[in-house]
């Protein structure tokens, strides 16, 4: 009896090359941290109005002098987009599950681009505060979902470096949102700056709807459920399956509709119950959970470092430059540093042990070279050995992302980016900031300020030194999820369908 193999149609691939991908993958990140530059910076954020007792006074500028907020309303609305990032970020990670990613981008894009649009036209604290809530979905849809795609289309031995150059863009962009924030604001309007921001976002908006890339590692295609089915059986027998099944199609059809509710109904409450599932399974994953507590420890540092960093130059040193003097070293920093993480991971051989390696090595003596920094009283001394330690904090990026990707299996990838950008913002750059400026008001000295918040790297390099002795494994090529290999048919009833994209003979006397 001969045995036949039946491959149904199988999506096709993406015309988009990797390295495509990866570009417009950059660029989205880039704009993303453009406008978190941009709220921060004087020209667009402003500052109130002063009025003197000799009766001089002086209007405000920027957002905060037009709405007249204080210094509380102020920080709420710099951080109100995480608001919509927290929300929706595990939204968009479980939906990548059933809906096209790209598709899902395109939607957080598209909202993320009327949100700037309002953001130019906002009125009063309430109004912005929303809309900034609204940029956040914008982000939540990109994060979680870009750095999988880019894991699945970076070569062999540059996945590190691919993560790195993606990951670059985040201080690079803040950089120069900065830079661009302050130049709009002081020569245009601070309006301006997000109705420059939404053009530019628009056509990547549109790119989500109209890609059509290949699907994440770990998950079935929605357009073939199954993708190779095994018949043993002879060809009369075929026919015959089919013709049955043509007949049971009917019935099939009359009766669907009795069923139609309560399979939505036990659809929504096995995503639901599955989602829970995936959560727990990171949670007690002590790789994942060592690798997020010293990232969200990293980025409690590096968020107070982005906020008050200038502000603390400008105290310390007494120089009029901090902005520029910190656009600029943030650049070179951010785009050496985290290049040159990624392509020492990739020359160490990828793998989740010497990412935790290269982590706590290189956080460790950047911490060293931060802390000396802030000891000299002179501001060239200050400025060499802060951006060389900057530089090799910055490289930490690629491989505490390798990290994220590579431990979890394929099919949790998108959560585990949510997760981890969920938890670095509630517990990281969200808090630090408020609590920085409390600690200076109380003790009034920035450098000591500084030196106290650039302590807390040493324990972080501790956290990820931990990570050398956990048993790591590297689930990246685990099998995908849903997917569906040669069935015999002694064991499974076969499902046929009328269109058969390939058949071959896989009896050596079948002719």
């Amino acid at each position: 009896m001969a045995r036949k193999s039946v491959l149904l149609p199988v999506p096709e691939p993406s015309w988009f090359t990797p390295k495509w991908l990866l570009v417009i993958f950059c660029v989205i990140n880039l704009l993303t941290y453009v406008d978190r530059g941009v709220i921060a910076s004087n020209g667009v954020n402003g500052s109130l109005g002063t009025y003197t007792l000799s009766g001089t006074c002086t209007s405000g500028s920027g957002i905060q002098g037009e709405f007249n907020l204080t210094n509380f309303e102020d920080g709420v609305m710099s951080s109100a987009f995480l608001v919509g990032l927290l929300v929706t970020s595990p939204i968009f990670a479980s939906l990548a599950k059933s809906v096209n990613p790209f598709r899902l981008i395109g939607v957080g894009s598209s909202v993320c681009t009327l949100a700037m649009i309002g953001c130019g036209f906002s009125f009063n604290f309430w109004s912005i505060t929303i809309c900034r809530m609204l940029v956040g979905v914008g982000e939540a849809s990109f994060i979680s979902l870009a750095a999988p795609f880019i894991d699945d289309n970076a070569p062999v031995g540059q996945k590190a470096a691919w993560l790195a150059i993606f990951y670059m863009c985040m201080p690079v962009g803040y950089a120069l949102g900065c830079v661009y924030g302050g130049l709009a604001g002081t020569h245009l309007n601070w309006r301006f700056a997000f109705w420059v921001e939404a053009i530019v976002m628009l056509p990547f908006a549109i790119l989500g709807f109209i890609m059509k890339p290949s699907q994440l590692k770990g998950f079935a295609p929605a357009e073939s459920k199954k993708a190779l089915i095994s018949i043993d059986t002879a060809v009369p027998e075929v026919e015959e399956a089919l013709n049955v099944k043509v007949s049971a199609r009917s019935m099939e059809e009359e009766s669907s509709h009795v069923f139609s509710k309560m399979q939505c109904a036990s659809i929504n409450l096995s995503q639901f119950s599955r989602f829970i599932e995936d959560i727990e399974v990171l949670l007690v994953d002590k790789v994942y959970v060592v690798n997020l507590l010293g990232y969200c420890a990293y980025n409690f540092v590096l968020g107070a470092y982005s906020y008050w960093w200038p502000k603390a130059v400008y105290n310390i040193y007494n120089t009029s430059d901090a902005d520029m003097i910190s656009g600029g070293m943030t650049i070179i920093s951010g785009i050496l540093g985290t290049l040159a993480g990624g392509y020492v991971l990739d020359c160490m051989t990828s793998t989740v042990s010497n990412a935790f390696k290269l982590l706590s090595v290189t956080t460790f003596v950047g911490a060293i070279f931060c802390f000396t920094a802030f000891c000299f009283k002179s501001m060239y001394a200050f400025l060499a050995l802060f951006s060389i330690g900057e530089l090799l904090i910055l490289a930490t990026q690629g491989p505490a992302n390798y990290i994220f990707l590579h431990c979890v299996k394929p099919s949790l990838r998108p959560l585990s980016m949510a997760i981890s950008t969920i938890s670095i913002h509630i517990f990281g750059d969200a808090p630090s900031s408020p609590l920085v400026g409390f600690l200076q008001d109380r003790i009034n000295n920035w450098r000591e300020t500084a030196l106290i918040l650039t302590s807390i790297l040493f324990p972080t390099a501790g956290i990820w030194f931990i990570g050398i002795f956990l048993h790591s494994v590297d689930r990246f090529n685990e099998g995908k999820e849903g997917e569906v290999t040669e069935v015999d048919i002694s064991n499974t009833t076969p499902l046929l369908e009328p269109k058969v994209a390939e058949t071959r003979n896989s009896s050596p006397d079948q002719p």
